[in-house]
């Protein structure tokens, strides 16, 4: 312990700071895949010049995302090996296929064919050249897929077995590993999610350049494609976020309790606490604002049905895995994590509706809402904060387990780690995040100041491909 800080708090932290800032980039750059793949295809069905600009000028922004999201991916592998070689050993097995798969297959097709998207412009027929974004799309999709499923393992554990030797797990059934039922409930939300970030970027960045009449055609564009993506994903998440619920309430009933801030098991019909005062000390709720019979129809789909508050379900846990253990989760945090999440999806669908109702017509009607556009451009942040939220309700939601049911927190941390080491590679990550952060911004908003007609390969004339003098022999 250094400066009353211990090494196992100093670990988690490190786990908190570095896994929030590489989920910042990972599902906006699976966003912008989609969005820029869609902007091309949309050139190649139109046959409009402004079209290939749009793809050309949000691609790079895609491209800056994709290139801090791999950087900061693996600052994360390094600090596994440095601070949870514990949980690294009892994992390896579950978790040496899927990340292999994802390396070798899923993370090498978007490499490939994102240098070949960018340097092939003038040398493939327009629907070719779009089919390889679309395949940059689909591989950043599969990626997730292989990651997930080795975080839906820890969620919920299936296909292993306990090696008695070693006392760690091995893999014995990989279908069981890929059909995981947390894996498919986690994935389209996750996904759902990285197209809600990105649409609602592209449309926020558009909406802050419409405020100073700059472009406004390509902007107006922008807007309509980024809105439209992000209200169709937002939907989706919202509804595939129920679905991931009635799993949780079954599956993880700890974790759900925590979100809804229930000690002591609820009334039949359990009604919905919009905000509640706790006294942690004795469990005690007072001055609740609630909403009859809706935390029944949310979690049941019914107007009756209980739900079991965490003490019942710490009893059970006890009872199941021993009473040597603190099985509640940070309640607090995960009971205004979910309200963010919940409210904020919400909040962004009906302002992408406001977006689209107002700029359905002539793009002078919007440019005068001064209104909506810096709504709009505020807006580009939420989902950000949102992903967040949702990650540290489905982390902090399984403590006190890294895997769930088989592996705790505090056996995974690495045995030789010091406090010294791990305030060091802090205050080092975080100045390296600090670093990459501000890259980002500062060439995401340069591209914006420079505008659509910056590059020179924005004319067809002139090729995109940097060796292109040496190719043709000029």
């Amino acid at each position: 312990m250094l400066l009353g800080v211990s090494v196992l708090d100093l670990a988690r932290f490190q786990f908190a700071m570095t896994t929030v800032f590489h989920f910042f980039f990972v599902p906006f750059s699976i966003g912008m895949a989609l969005v820029t793949a869609i902007m091309e295809t949309m050139y190649v069905r139109k046959k409009e010049p402004i079209y290939k600009k749009m793809t050309l000028f949000w691609g790079k922004i895609f491209l800056l995302s994709f290139a801090v999201g791999v950087v900061t991916g693996i600052i994360q592998e390094f600090q596994f090996g440095m601070n949870w070689s514990n949980y690294s050993r009892f994992m390896g097995d579950i978790f040496g296929a899927p990340l292999a798969i994802e390396a070798l297959l899923a993370f090498f097709m978007e490499s490939t064919f994102i240098g070949l998207w960018m340097f092939t412009w003038d040398r493939f027929k327009p629907a070719l050249h779009a089919a390889m974004i679309w395949l940059v799309w689909l591989g950043t999709t599969l990626s997730a897929i292989w990651i997930l499923s080795a975080n839906s393992f820890m969620q919920r554990p299936t296909g292993f077995a306990i090696n008695q030797a070693t006392g760690r797990v091995k893999l014995v059934d990989f279908g069981a590993v890929i059909t995981n039922p947390q894996l498919w409930v986690e994935f389209p939300h996750v996904i759902f999610g990285a197209f809600t970030t990105a649409g609602f970027a592209v449309a926020g960045m558009a909406a802050w350049r419409l405020l100073k009449h700059d472009h406004v055609e390509f902007y107006h564009k922008s807007l309509r494609v980024g809105l439209t993506v992000g209200l169709i994903a937002v939907l989706g998440a919202i509804g595939v976020g129920d679905l991931q619920t009635q799993y949780i309430i079954k599956d993880q009933p700890m974790k759900f309790a925590a979100t809804e801030g229930i000690y002591k098991d609820t009334k039949d019909p359990a009604p919905w606490t919009l905000v509640e005062l706790v006294n942690t000390k004795d469990h005690k709720v007072s001055g609740n604002i609630e909403i009859p019979y809706l935390l029944s129809l949310l979690s049941y789909h019914k107007t009756t049905g209980a739900v079991k508050g965490m003490d019942t379900v710490n009893q059970e846990l006890e009872a199941k895995y021993g009473k040597d253990k603190n099985y509640y989760v940070p309640v607090k945090t995960l009971f205004w994590s979910f309200r963010v999440m919940a409210g904020g999806g919400v909040l962004l669908a009906v302002i992408a509706a406001l977006g689209l109702w107002f700029s359905r017509k002539k793009k002078d009607t919007l440019v005068q809402k001064r209104w909506l556009l810096g709504l709009l451009g505020l807006a580009l942040w939420l989902p950000f904060i949102i992903n967040t939220a949702g990650w540290l309700i489905t982390e902090l939601g399984r403590y006190p387990w890294t895997v769930y049911g088989l592996f705790t927190i505090a056996d995974s941390i690495s045995a030789t780690t010091t406090a010294g080491q791990l305030w060091f590679s802090n205050i080092m990550y975080f100045l390296i995040f600090t670093l990459l952060g501000g890259v980002m911004v500062y060439y995401s908003h340069r591209n914006l100041i420079h505008g659509p007609d910056a590059d020179l390969h924005t004319d067809y004339g002139v090729t995109a491909d940097p060796f292109a003098k040496e190719a043709f022999g000029k």
